[in-house]
């Protein structure tokens, strides 16, 4: 039997007396690509922030490999293995591509300058293996600032892997991508789920991306979860063309 490596139970969150997320129940079996869909102002990214520590439940239990997390913050949650990205990229546009992957490194206990250290082959190694990974490899020493917003995106993935997490909550990895790079970004996720065995949860509007790249779809709207179910069934639920055409 599959285990479960996120489960999400009865989830509701506010923010004044607006009901962003509303007694949502989800979970992402580990080793999955599971996809969140709906409509701008569907509550996605409130539930990932949620998720992830950037903000406390009003109600519920959100466990990450058995263990509850709802009460713990950003840098905890991403001890445990658990990172997320963003729709706009945060890297450091002033520093090189490397020196961004270095700086991604998890703390230890020979400290922040010694990230930078060329007496730490190892780091430099998975740095150059992950730019090669997601095609960077040849832009390494370029400034971050200067790729195009696509290879940003590119470099962030890089960023987290340098992480070894083991599962990535990404929001929408395709946006503002120009189209020629989506079928790569697209082979890369599905290659870090495939060969380095990392769990993606994914916020996607492109439904040709999220069909091609999830297993099992949820689907929210007005902060409530309106359907779940394999691609196929999701692509076809009449619930669902409602809730994205803006029928009643």
């Amino acid at each position: 039997m599959t285990k479960q490596q996120l489960m999400v139970e009865g989830v509701s969150k506010r923010f004044g007396g607006v009901v962003a997320n509303d007694n949502i129940s989800l979970s992402v079996p580990e080793g999955s690509i599971v996809g969140l869909i709906g409509p701008n102002g569907s509550g996605k990214t409130t539930l990932f922030n949620s998720i992830v520590g950037y903000h406390p439940i009003d109600q519920g239990s959100i466990r990450f490999e058995g263990a509850e997390i709802s009460t713990l913050r950003v840098p905890e949650i991403a001890r445990l293995g658990m990172l997320r990205t963003f729709q706009q990229t945060r890297i450091y546009d002033k520093m090189t591509c490397v020196q961004n992957m270095q700086i991604s490194v998890p703390h230890n206990k020979e400290g922040f300058g010694a990230m930078f250290s060329k007496s730490h082959p190892k780091i430099m190694k998975k740095a150059d293996s992950l730019l090669a990974f997601v095609g960077l490899y040849a832009k390494r020493y370029l400034l971050a600032g200067d790729l195009s917003f696509g290879q940003q995106k590119l470099l962030e993935f890089a960023m987290a892997l340098m992480n070894e997490p083991k599962m990535l909550l990404l929001d929408e990895p395709t946006a503002g991508i120009n189209p020629t790079l989506i079928n790569g970004l697209i082979d890369r996720l599905k290659r870090s789920n495939a060969d380095l065995g990392i769990t993606l949860f994914v916020i996607e509007h492109n439904m040709r991306v999220i069909m091609d790249l999830a297993e099992h779809i949820y689907c929210l709207a007005h902060g409530e979860l309106l359907a779940e179910g394999p691609a196929d069934e999701i692509r076809d639920d009449q619930r669902v063309i409602d809730a994205y055409l803006g029928a009643n």
